[in-house]
């Protein structure tokens, strides 16, 4: 463990008592940098703030408000209460002060209304500002729609409601002068897309009702900020990113949890749960005064950190403790997050468990210590909930800690990934044609669409526009393309799915709706036969009827639990890009067709994990036209490892998981964003072929992404393999827990000594794990 002069409370000043600490990194405090109220900043809000205590604004927060009041497209990303809300307040009020008006896009309805909240405790006179999302009346809509001049809502909301019926905001749209973006960090992927082709559509409404409204973004810290806000917006953006608040010192620690002494699939040794960590790391530190917050992936798993501190302190007799720790969670009632939320303020709660729904949207920033319950997805979301943590003037301490996952275990092993490293950009790609498609319908249900709209929708826009007048969904006529239907257009783009409808799971006892799952999603999760866990409930999946969108489940008590087991081919269609390597291999860029399908699954045993059975399933193929990463070896490189006696199929099959858990380190995804396969003989390269797939139609960026930085992404695949400690394989290292084949077969040595051969470097150790080799495909 390699320390840099820790600022550690209580019990982390021990080093024996976690061991499991693989590094400590010292973030230095900042003083901060201090600016002066630009001259044109309205007197009343300088008034109102200073009245609050804030005597000026940061350097950052000046330049960003001077850029967007001269007219420049402008995005801030700097760090967690940075305070960006008031870098983009200033031009606001100066905007509505002057008849504009201002429209402001979150990611969720609790930062639109936190953002309502702090505007209206200003008291700002003159400023009319309302919430316009799905939970807003009929009757208050029509005062927005009349009356308000800064308007608060989400994507979704500008997609369904606004643009389509624009006429009725003619006088909001026509007035308007500032369109704020907040956690611009967060459209990535799939969802950003959308939301690019909604700015793209709100550009067109704005240009009709003779406005040009300057586009203010906030955002983490991110790697290209102004090019990630340029693709996002489709204008020009100029990036600050210099933060000038102050920092209080922060130590930063990587725990890795043991060993247990159980084991899992084909005896693979079982790590502790990041969790259960989390959940004893709380405890001392709830014991110590400090004021904690818990991240964690998923609902269940903040309940059960909070359970289980809980739990812990009452067995010691600590009952008032214990009273002092809770969960926070979506799901709750708005009163009983806000009553969580000033508990945890206030100091009546010490330890607080929540999913991401704490990272953004609430000021609950002046924390002691945040615990990070396994990779929250992005370095940005990272250092999002670590700058939770830090009183005024004190030091903090941030931990995370890891999962039984590859990249997680990477990074408790690798700090330089996380430490001085930039954080990643944005990744999203708005000229999908799958995405570009719905959109063009939407925009021309609003407007006719026309030539000159081209520019504003990308270079495939004619090419779109043809294939939709094809499929009857548009008409062309000489004044441009117009919608057909009397349907809403808006309807065609799921923004926040994969596209298609959901499938809805119901109890068949009660007949209550449990809730919702894609339908690609369904075919592993509610086939006949299914374990489904609902809210610590258990059912059984009676019946799965694709056509009509419902599964139909019923409570039980199995004493197994299902894994799916699908089959994977993948076409290769196109290659877009490729590059040779020193070492022969070949990294490729292109599209591919996957056609996936479940065949049957499994019954483990849910206390030991073993195998009681398989069951074979009837299930109808799913085809994906996408994009992919894929590499290959050359065949004297493929004849060394023969010769070795390395089994190919098991080397790429355990290559090919490790790798796409690594990816997220590089692209701004989810290791179940994306897929994979591997073969010893593909047969349209005639060789060893490992494929990283994006798990959207047309591709979301993330192979693409992929291949960018292949050497970087295979070099910390090949380090997190070689850094576990396991013998033959494990879920840190090479297993992967969405394998259709069962993680098998899979060869760490193997997996080893193929990567070298990619990478060209001199074999590190001997690979010989006797698995024999077999030329047949294999996707999983």
């Amino acid at each position: 463990m390699r320390r840099s002069e820790p600022v550690l409370p209580g019990v982390w000043r021990d080093e024996t008592r976690y061991p499991q600490v693989t590094h400590i990194e010292r973030v230095a405090p900042n003083a901060g940098v201090s600016g002066d109220w630009p001259e044109w900043t309205a007197s009343h809000l300088v008034e109102r703030l200073t009245e609050r205590g804030i005597t000026g604004p940061w350097s950052h927060q000046a330049a960003a408000a001077d850029l967007a009041r001269s007219g420049r497209d402008v995005i801030i990303a700097t760090g967690t209460a940075s305070g960006k809300s008031l870098a983009f307040l200033m031009p606001a009020v100066d905007a509505v002060d002057a008849g504009g008006t201002v429209l402001y896009l979150s990611p969720t309805k609790a930062l639109a209304q936190d953002q309502l909240r702090w505007i209206t405790d200003l008291e700002l006179s003159g400023m009319r500002a309302a919430v316009y999302d799905g939970d807003t009346s009929a009757e208050e809509r029509t005062w927005v729609r009349e009356h308000a001049d800064y308007v608060l809502t989400n994507p979704d909301m500008l997609h369904h409601g606004m643009l389509p019926r624009h006429g009725a905001w003619a006088r909001f749209f026509r007035r308007l002068r500032y369109v704020v973006v907040d956690e611009a960090h967060r459209y990535r992927g799939v969802f950003g897309s959308h939301v690019a082709q909604i700015l793209r559509r709100l550009r067109r409404i704005c240009a009709r009702y003779r406005s040009e409204p300057v586009f203010v973004l906030a955002s983490a810290t991110s790697g290209s900020p102004a090019q990630s806000a340029t693709r996002l917006t489709g204008v020009p953006v100029t990036a600050v990113s210099e933060d000038g608040s102050p920092r209080p010192g922060m130590s930063v620690a990587l725990v890795e949890p043991e060993l247990t002494d159980l084991t899992g699939e084909h005896g693979a040794p079982i790590r502790r749960t990041a969790p259960s960590q989390a959940a004893e790391m709380l405890v001392d530190l709830v014991r110590d005064g400090v004021r904690t917050l818990v991240f964690v992936r998923s609902r269940q798993g903040a309940e059960v950190v909070a359970l289980t501190a809980q739990r812990m302190l009452s067995e010691q007799g600590e009952h008032d403790l214990a009273e002092r720790v809770a969960a926070y969670r979506g799901g709750y009632l708005a009163s009983e997050r806000r009553e969580l939320e000033d508990s945890l303020r206030s100091g009546r709660l010490l330890g607080l468990a929540s999913t991401s729904a704490l990272e953004l949207g609430v000021d609950i920033s002046g924390l002691d210590a945040v615990l990070i319950a396994g990779w929250p997805g992005t370095l940005a979301s990272l250092w999002q909930q670590a700058g939770r943590a830090g009183r005024r003037g004190n030091d903090a301490l941030a931990v995370f800690i890891a999962r039984d996952d590859p990249l997680d275990t990477y990074l408790a092993h690798h700090p330089e990934a996380i430490f001085g490293r930039s954080v990643e950009a944005t990744v999203l790609d708005p000229e999908n044609p799958h995405i570009l498609g719905p959109h063009l319908c939407a925009a021309a249900q609003e407007l006719p669409i026309t030539r000159a709209d081209f520019d504003l929708f990308g270079e495939a826009t004619e090419e779109r526009l043809d294939d939709l007048v094809g499929r009857g969904l548009l008409r062309k006529r000489p004044r441009g393309w117009f919608w057909v239907s009397h349907e809403r257009a808006s309807d065609l783009a799921d923004i926040r799915g994969s596209g298609g409808p959901p499938v809805r799971i119901v109890d068949v006892g009660s007949g209550q709706l449990l809730g919702e799952i894609d339908e690609a999603a369904a075919h592993g999760t509610v086939h006949p036969g299914a374990v489904y866990l609902h809210q610590g409930v258990t059912y059984l999946v009676d019946a799965l009827d694709l056509e009509e969108g419902v599964a139909l489940v019923r409570t039980a008590e199995p004493p197994y639990g299902t894994w799916a087991r699908d089959t994977t081919d993948i076409t290769i269609r196109s290659v877009l890009r490729q590059e040779t390597w020193p070492s022969g291999a070949t990294v490729h860029f292109g599209e591919v067709e996957v056609v996936r399908q479940v065949v049957g699954f499994l019954k483990r045993d849910v206390r030991t994990g073993s195998v009681l059975g398989e069951q074979p399933l009837d299930m109808p193929e799913r085809t994906l036209q996408t994009r992919a990463v894929w590499w290959t070896l050359t065949e004297d490189g493929e004849n060394r490892l023969r010769k070795e006696d390395v089994g190919l199929l098991g080397a790429a099959h355990a290559a090919e998981h490790a790798s796409i858990g690594l990816l997220p380190l590089l692209a701004t995804c989810d290791r179940w964003d994306i897929g994979g396969g591997s073969t010893s003989l593909h047969p349209d390269t005639g060789r060893l072929t490992v494929f990283v797939y994006d798990g959207y139609e047309g591709g979301a960026g993330f192979a693409e992404r992929g291949h960018a930085a292949a050497r970087e992404w295979l070099s910390a695949t090949r380090a997190v393999i070689a850094d576990c400690e396991c013998d033959q394989g494990c879920p840190s290292c090479i297993q992967s827990p969405k394998c259709g084949s069962g993680n098998e077969p899979l060869s760490k040595s193997g997996a080893l000594r193929l990567l070298d051969e990619v990478l060209a470097m001199a074999p590190q150790g001997e690979a010989n794990d006797g698995s024999k080799t077999r030329p047949k495909p294999f996707m999983g």
